[in-house]
C-alpha cells in the first residue's frame, strides 16, 4: 500500500512512504522449516472447465502416432522419446518403467515385479507375462517359524524379498516384441539418476513416512536420506548408484542382474542380513508367458492377467454386477452414483468377490485356483442371495495387504498396445538397499502365508499372491482400451469402477479418473469414501450399517487409460523400418488420461 503525505500551504517537497502489505510467507509456494508443504494449508474453492463435465480435472489427451500415459511425467516423457525415434509402444513402456525406476522407489524399482498384457497388431492377438518373482529355494514354513522365530513372513528386511522379477520381465517384452534394448530404452533412466530429477509432493511426504524405516539401514540411508531425514520438498535428488547399474544392464543385459555384479551384490546383502537366497535363485528364474483371462461385462470383454494376480476378483466382481442387479431390480446406469443404493450394491458385491479371492489365490503352479469356475456367469448367479439391499454384510472371508505401485500403460501408431503394472510394493519395499547399486529390494513376500492349509503357504520357488493387475478391453476381437489402478488390495474393486464408469455411464478416459471412489476393507469391514462422494451419500450408508469414512484421493489409487477409435475407412498400419518420416499414423485415435491424484500424465504424439 503506498500513502502520500501532502503538505497543506507549504512548498515542501512531496514525500512518498511504501507499506508491505501481507502476503504468503510461502510465495510461488515454496517451502519453509515452519510450512514444508505450503498448499496443504490452503482452504481454496476449487476451479471448473468450460466444457464437458465441469469437476473434471484435465483434458484427455488425443493423439494418434502414440500416447503414453504414467503417474510420473518424466517417465511420460522418456516413453514418447522413445516412441518419437522409432520404437514401438514394447519399447517405450521399457523405457517409461525405467524412469519410475529412477524416480519412484517409493513404489517400484528395478528391484521389483511387473505384470504386462500386450496387444500385438501384427498378430491380433493380446499376450500376458507373469514376472513375479519366486521364494528363495530356503523358504519355507519352518524356516520363518523356527530359524526366524516369527509367526508370519516380515513386511521389512531381508526376509521379506523373493526374487526380483522386472529385469527378466523387461527383458522378456524387449525381446519378443521390443524394436530396441536396454542400450536404448534404459538411457533417459540413467541419465536422470545421473543428472538428478526434483522432488515432488507425493514422493515427499512418501519418503518422510519412511525415514524410521529406512534408517534402519545404513546404506538405505546413505541413498536416500540426508542427515537421517527425507530432503526437503523440490529439492534435487540423485542416485549415482543406481545410475551405475542401469548402466551395467545397459552393457550386459539381464545376465547383469541375474548372474553378474548385481547378483552378487544381492547374495552378499541377503546372506549378510541372515537370509537365504543363493545365486541359483537368481540364475535359475524365468518370467512367465501366460493366457490372459477375461469376462464378458455388457457386450465388452474385460481381460486381466491370471493367478497369482488378483484379476480374477476384478472379473469375478464384474460378473456379479452384470448378474445379480436384475436380481435385486437394480440398473446402475439408471440409478447413477448420486445414489446410495448404486454404491451400496457395488460394495455388497465386491465382499462376495474378494471372498473368494482370499479363499483360492495362490500359485497356479502349485495350487488349484478355480479360475473358470469362478469366471462363470452362473457361479455368479449363486451369489445373488448373499447381497441384502437393506443391510451391509460382513465379508465371510477376511484378508488383503495393502501397498503402492506404479501403473503406465502406452499404445504406438502400428496399433500395439501396453497395459503394464511395476511395483515393490510398500512404500520402498523391503527398506533394504542393495549396494554399492542404489536400488531398493521389495518386499513382497509379506503375502505369503505361513499357514499350511492356505494356498498361499510359503514353499520353495513359489510365487506370493501379488496385488498388481492390468487391465484390458477388447470388442468383436479388436482392442479397445488399456488401464489400471494402482494401490494394494484395492485394485480389483477400482478396475470394476472404471469398467462401470465406462461402460455403464459413457464416461470418458480422463472423467472416470476424476470421478470420486470407493475402496472397501476386507479385513476391517469398513468402506473408505472420497470426500466429496461420503458428503453425497455417506450418511445414507451408515443408515444401511457400514461403517463410513471420508478419505483424500491417497486411499483410492491412481489411474491411467488409453481409448483405441478405430476409423473403419483407413489402412491397417504396416511396420516397417523406414525413417520416421516415412511413417503413417494410426487407422484411428488414441484418447488417454491420467490421475490428478499422482504426479504424471498423458502426453501424446
Amino acid at each position: 500500500m503506498k500513502l502520500l503525505l501532502l503538505p497543506i500551504l507549504t512548498s515542501a517537497p512531496i514525500f512518498l512512504t511504501s507499506y508491505v502489505a501481507a502476503q504468503s510467507s510461502n510465495p510461488f509456494g515454496i517451502p519453509t522449516e515452519d510450512s514444508p508443504t505450503p498448499s496443504a494449508n490452503l482452504v481454496v474453492a476449487p476451479g471448473s472447465r468450460a466444457q464437458g463435465w465441469l469437476s473434471q480435472g484435465r483434458s484427455e489427451v488425443i493423439a494418434r502416432h502414440g500416447i503414453v500415459a504414467t503417474s510420473d511425467t518424466l517417465a511420460a516423457q522418456a516413453g514418447l522419446e522413445i516412441l518419437q525415434k522409432g520404437g514401438n509402444a514394447i519399447d517405450a513402456a521399457v523405457a517409461a518403467g525405467a524412469v519410475l525406476d529412477v524416480t519412484s522407489q517409493n513404489d517400484t524399482g528395478i528391484a521389483g515385479d511387473l505384470f504386462a498384457l500386450v496387444y500385438v497388431a501384427a498378430e491380433q492377438k493380446l499376450y500376458a507375462l507373469n514376472s513375479a518373482g519366486w521364494a528363495p529355494a530356503g523358504w519355507t514354513p519352518e524356516f520363518f517359524k523356527d530359524d526366524l522365530g516369527v509367526e508370519r513372513v516380515p513386511s521389512s528386511g531381508v526376509n521379506a524379498a523373493t526374487v526380483p522379477g522386472a529385469i527378466s520381465g523387461y527383458d522378456a517384452l524387449l525381446n519378443r516384441f521390443g524394436t530396441m534394448g536396454f542400450k536404448e530404452t534404459f538411457d533417459r533412466a540413467a541419465k536422470i539418476a545421473e543428472e538428478g530429477w526434483g522432488q515432488g509432493e507425493r514422493r515427499h511426504r512418501d519418503l518422510v513416512s519412511a525415514e524410521s524405516r529406512l534408517r534402519n539401514d545404513d546404506y538405505s540411508a546413505q541413498v536416500f536420506l540426508e542427515d537421517e531425514k527425507a530432503p526437503s520438498l523440490y529439492s534435487i535428488i540423485r542416485n549415482p548408484d543406481l545410475a551405475a547399474a542401469l548402466r551395467l544392464i545397459q552393457e550386459q543385459g539381464r545376465d547383469a542382474f541375474y548372474e553378474g555384479p548385481i547378483a552378487d551384490a544381492i547374495v552378499a546383502r541377503m546372506q549378510s542380513g541372515g537370509g537365504v537366497m543363493t545365486h541359483a535363485d537368481l540364475a535359475e528364474f524365468k518370467s512367465e508367458w501366460v493366457e490372459p483371462i477375461s469376462t464378458n461385462y455388457h457386450g465388452y470383454d474385460v481381460f486381466q492377467l491370471p493367478p497369482p494376480g488378483q484379476g480374477f476378483a476384478a472379473l469375478e466382481l464384474l460378473n456379479i454386477l452384470e448378474v445379480c442387479a436384475p436380481v435385486h431390480d437394480v440398473n446402475l446406469a439408471a440409478l447413477g452414483p448420486s445414489n446410495p443404493n448404486y454404491w451400496h450394491f457395488m460394495v455388497e458385491a465386491k465382499k462376495l468377490a474378494y471372498s473368494d479371492l482370499q479363499a483360492y489365490n495362490g500359485d497356479p503352479l502349485f495350487t488349484n485356483v478355480p479360475v473358470e469356475k469362478l469366471l462363470d456367469k452362473s457361479y455368479a448367479a449363486t451369489l445373488c442371495d448373499q447381497i441384502d439391499m437393506n443391510k451391509a454384510a460382513e465379508p465371510s472371508i477376511k484378508g488383503g495387504l495393502d501397498g503402492g505401485t506404479i501403473y503406465l500403460t502406452t499404445a504406438d501408431r502400428w496399433g500395439n498396445m501396453v497395459s503394464f503394472i511395476h511395483s515393490i510394493f510398500s512404500v520402498y519395499g523391503s527398506a533394504v538397499a542393495i549396494p554399492p547399486y542404489g536400488m531398493i529390494l521389495h518386499n513382497r513376500g509379506v503375502a505369503f502365508s505361513l499357514e499350511q492349509d492356505s494356498p498361499n503357504v510359503v514353499a520353495p520357488r513359489k510365487r506370493p499372491f501379488h496385488t498388481i493387475i492390468a487391465g484390458f478391453v477388447m470388442q468383436g476381437g479388436e482392442p479397445l482400451m488399456t488401464f489400471g489402478n494402482m494401490g494394494g488390495a484395492v485394485q480389483p474393486e477400482t478396475h470394476a469402477q472404471h469398467m462401470v464408469n465406462v461402460i455403464d455411464h459413457g464416461m470418458n478416459i480422463q472423467m472416470t479418473t476424476d470421478a470420486a471412489r470407493f475402496t472397501h476393507s476386507q479385513n476391517s469391514n469398513q468402506l473408505s469414501l472420497e470426500q466429496s462422494l461420503y458428503n453425497l451419500v455417506g450418511r445414507a450408508l451408515q443408515v444401511k450399517g457400514h461403517d463410513v469414512r471420508s478419505v483424500n484421493g491417497g486411499s483410492v489409487g491412481g489411474y491411467q487409460g488409453i481409448l483405441f477409435t478405430k476409423d473403419p475407412n483407413l489402412p491397417v498400419p504396416v511396420y516397417s523400418l523406414q525413417s520416421i518420416e516415412e511413417d503413417h499414423p494410426v487407422n484411428g485415435i488414441y484418447r488417454g488420461g491420467s490421475d490428478h491424484r499422482k504426479d504424471g500424465g498423458a502426453v501424446g504424439w
